[in-house]
């Protein structure tokens, strides 16, 4: 079974550029608080150190 990332949103995207909030849309965290867990890939893993200064990520077994 493919390891899955639990990634939670903690910081604000306003007052950061367009394309890392148009990151965190496409991860699907629109506030403060919001959990999405997705399937760990690369394409994910790049998403997520784009904009690695506003969400918290978890590795799920």
């Amino acid at each position: 079974m493919a390891a899955r990332l639990k990634v939670t949103q903690v910081k604000s995207g306003v007052g950061n550029s367009q394309r890392q909030r148009d990151t965190l849309r496409t991860l699907g965290l629109k506030r403060i608080g919001d959990i999405v867990v997705k399937e760990d890939s690369q394409v994910l893993r790049g998403l997520v150190r784009a904009v690695a200064h506003l969400v918290k990520v978890e590795e799920i077994n």
